[in-house]
This record gives structure tokens, C-alpha cells and sequence, in this order.
């Protein structure tokens, strides 16, 4: 079982027809044999090809299966529900966002979002920091690859009062590691109540290498798990939810090369969790979340000086597992049967009013929102390794707004939700020009 990353080159989608149902037939060509999609991200486009890299997953010969086409699985939603304004934040992991790329640096952004909607939905990646997890109360913490499905319309999610979670740890050489990820979690048992009845040491440690793309995104592979789903199956129907304290194999020079580079860096870390949990997610239809475990004393005991702000709660912090066990707490469930998604208390597609993400990213939530008639607002100050023209896409007439910065987005989000038109706010004002349409009708002369 191994989870790793592959990159090709498409042309650019045709005018005409649906551009993910294309872009999704020509990813599955692209597939090596055996392997499935578990994620896909176009780093690069202009007006001849589209740069793409994808998370890929090969079973072997393990039963352990992701079903065959799941990532793609796009289902158009018929109608929005108006009665909520519910808005979707996603800052991908691993593209060195000027926002968001670092220990939960997003979590100011999400307060601010989460003040002009009903409900906010967002990822680890925008609120994890580490130690620290301080998410807006409105908010529903998914695993990203279940907020993609979300907006593709395949899954809804159901808001929880409280998960059952089970912690799995890497058999760490070295009690004091250990000890730490066990402090954490008696720590969220008896400050907030976390629900957690089992922490289980796995018999194999998971193999998680962080490396870098072409396009410098952040990666790696993931392999081993075999033993992270015997203990998933044994112990199915005891938990909720999944956090899961591992070693990630990273050469000693990129703990300094990342905390004296200013921010600089792309965090190595963070996208090879995002590749284990997508693909957990998957497998098991279940909330899950990682944390890193620290390698050794000699990491711990590394000066890293007063570091850039945004990277600040990595430095504070030993376990690293509180921010998950916080978010996993009340994870909503994942449903993915079509008759429960009708229920009330589900959120589905319909349920989306708008998708705020960093200019330039383009996957399969952008594509899903165009085609599910979702507004999206991209956010320029985020600045980041993806190159795309968003405006290049076959959008309807004011669904996408490009905003200088967040404090602009949660303008144009208190317009929408009001019904507000964003541009009559601004100055100068438009004027609608008298059209003159031609008409196949006869004139009046000519009916006599």
C-alpha cells in the first residue's frame, strides 16, 4: 500500500461541454495501472496546456480499497438553499500560501469569514497551529479532501455534538515522544472533555517522506499502512474519528533551512500529512487528522531564535496533536448515501454560498464550484506557487470576484449575503448601456 504523487501535461479543455467531466476523463488516462486518485491539483495553465500533479494510491494486493473513481464523483446540485449563508474556506496545503502556509497563520482570516457567514467549513490546514487550535465556533473542521467532495456534490456532512476519537501513535524509540502525545491527549480530556477511549501504539511505524514537486509544491510519499488499517478495522465502530502522531523521515536540515528562511520555505511537512489523511478519508468515510512526532531529542533541542510570526506555534509546541484532537472533537459525520443526503440536518452542495480561496489555485473544488453555479472569490494577497488565470474559465456573469485581500472578501461575502450586487458598493458606478436587439418578428407593416 503506498500513497505517492505523479505529474502529466493536458491540453487546455475545449470551449464547449463540461470542463471537469473533461478534465476527469483525461486524469484517468493519465493513471498508472492499479492506482487510484485521491487528489489533483492543476499547478499551471495558459491557453495551451494545463500542468497537473496528483496524489495516486496503489492497494497491491491489500483489500483495502478506495472506490474507483470516488475523487471525481461529481453530482450537480438542482437547487441552493437560500434559507442559510454558509461559506466554504479552502487555502490548499503544501503551496507555500503567504497565508495559511505556515502553523494555522490563517486562523485571524477564518475569525474574520466566520463573522459574515452562518456557518463556516474549512480544513486542518486553515486552523491547525500545532499545540494551538483556535477555530471560530461557527465553524465545521473537514478533512480536505471530504470539503472537495462536498462541493462536487458526492457527500454530505452532518454536524455533530461530540466524536468518539481513536489516536493512534508511531512506536517511537524514545518514551519522551510518547509521553507527549499522551500528555496531549489527557490534556484535551480534561480541559474541553474530549471523548477518547483508546490510544493505541501501531505494531509498524507508517514510512512518511516529505519531498517537493516540480511545480515546488509540497509532497512525499506514504507508506505502511498495513497496520493503521488492521487497527481501523479491529476497532470499527468504537470511534468516530481518526488522529493519527507519527514521525515524518525529514532530513535534519530542513527543521533550520525552513524556521530561519523568514517564512521563505515551503512548510516540507504538511503536504505529505494532507496525502495520508485524503486518503484515510477515503478509505473509511471518517474524520481524520495528523500530527507530526517529533524525530529526536536533538530536533527538540534545536535554537531556532524568535522565527517569522507564522511559523511561531510550530517553535511553542512538543506534541503537535492538540490542534487535531480540537478539531476532530466535532468533526461533522460524512454521509454518503444520496437518501440521507435529502435530510435536513445535512449539508450538501446546496448548501454552499460561496467558496473563498487564494488566487491562482485551480482543482477540483474550483472546477466544481464553477460548474455547480457556486460564487468563489480569490484572494490575491494569498500569494502562493500555483499559476493559473481563474478569469480564463467559463464563469456566469458575476460569480467570480478577484479581491485584492480578506478584509475585501468578507466585503464582497456581507453583499452577497444581503443580495447586494458587490460592484454597486464601489466607485465609479457603471452605467447599463441601452442594447438594441434584433428581432426575427415581422413588423407591424408586414402582418397586414
Amino acid at each position: 500500500m503506498r500513497v505517492s504523487e505523479i505529474d502529466f501535461q493536458l491540453p487546455r479543455p475545449p470551449v464547449d461541454g463540461s470542463a471537469l467531466k473533461w478534465l476527469g476523463d483525461q486524469t484517468k488516462e493519465k493513471l498508472p495501472a492499479g492506482e487510484e486518485l485521491v487528489r489533483l491539483v492543476v499547478t499551471e495553465s495558459n491557453q495551451d496546456f494545463y500542468n497537473c500533479e496528483a496524489t495516486t494510491y496503489r492497494a497491491g494486493n491489500d483489500a483495502h480499497l478506495i472506490s474507483p473513481g470516488m475523487a471525481l464523483e461529481f453530482r450537480k446540485r438542482q437547487s441552493e438553499n437560500t434559507g442559510r449563508f454558509n461559506v466554504a474556506m479552502l487555502i490548499p496545503t503544501g503551496i507555500g500560501a503567504a497565508i495559511g502556509g505556515h502553523a494555522g497563520d490563517a486562523t485571524p482570516v477564518a475569525q474574520l469569514m466566520a463573522s459574515v457567514c452562518d456557518q463556516l467549513i474549512l480544513h486542518p490546514n486553515v486552523v491547525n497551529a500545532s499545540d494551538i487550535n483556535e477555530m471560530p465556533a461557527n465553524a465545521l473542521y473537514i478533512e480536505g479532501s471530504v470539503l472537495c467532495r462536498l462541493i462536487m456534490g458526492a457527500v454530505g456532512i452532518q454536524p455533530v455534538r461530540a466524536n468518539q476519537v481513536l489516536v493512534l501513535l508511531h512506536p517511537h524509540p524514545d518514551r519522551v515522544f510518547t509521553n507527549l502525545a499522551m500528555n496531549a491527549v489527557n490534556a484535551a480530556r480534561s480541559s474541553y472533555g474530549l471523548n477518547c477511549q483508546r490510544v493505541i501504539e501501531m505494531d509498524r511505524p507508517l514510512v512518511m517522506s516529505p519531498d517537493y514537486t516540480g511545480s515546488e509544491r509540497a509532497a512525499g510519499s506514504v507508506e505502511g499502512f498495513e497496520n493503521l488499517c488492521y487497527l481501523l478495522d479491529k476497532y470499527r465502530g468504537e470511534y468516530d474519528a481518526i488522529a493519527i502522531a507519527s514521525v515524518i523521515s525529514t532530513p535534519l536540515h530542513y527543521y533550520s533551512d525552513y524556521f530561519w528562511s523568514d517564512g521563505d520555505m515551503v512548510n516540507p511537512w504538511g503536504g505529505v500529512e494532507s496525502m495520508l489523511t485524503h486518503t484515510i478519508s477515503s478509505m473509511y468515510d471518517l474524520p481524520s487528522a495528523h500530527a507530526p512526532m517529533l524525530e529526536s531529542q536533538a530536533v527538540l533541542d534545536i535554537e531556532t531564535g524568535v522565527v517569522d510570526p507564522r511559523m511561531a506555534a510550530e517553535v511553542i509546541s512538543v506534541s503537535f496533536l492538540q490542534c487535531v484532537l480540537k478539531g476532530l472533537q466535532r468533526s461533522p459525520k460524512i454521509i454518503r448515501d444520496p437518501e440521507a443526503m435529502r435530510d435536513p440536518g445535512v449539508l450538501t452542495a446546496r448548501d454552499i454560498s460561496c467558496l473563498v480561496i487564494p488566487d491562482g489555485c485551480l482543482g477540483l473544488p474550483t472546477f466544481a464550484a464553477l460548474e455547480q453555479g457556486i460564487p468563489v472569490i480569490a484572494v490575491r494577497e494569498n500569494v502562493n506557487l500555483m499559476k493559473n488565470d481563474l478569469e480564463a474559465l467559463p464563469w456566469a456573469s458575476g460569480q467570480l470576484h478577484i479581491v485584492d485581500n480578506y478584509w475585501e472578501a468578507a466585503g464582497v461575502l456581507s453583499a452577497i449575503r444581503t443580495g447586494i450586487e458587490p460592484s454597486a458598493v464601489r466607485r465609479p458606478l457603471r452605467s447599463i448601456l441601452l442594447e438594441q436587439t434584433p428581432t426575427s418578428l415581422p413588423m407591424p407593416e408586414q402582418l397586414h
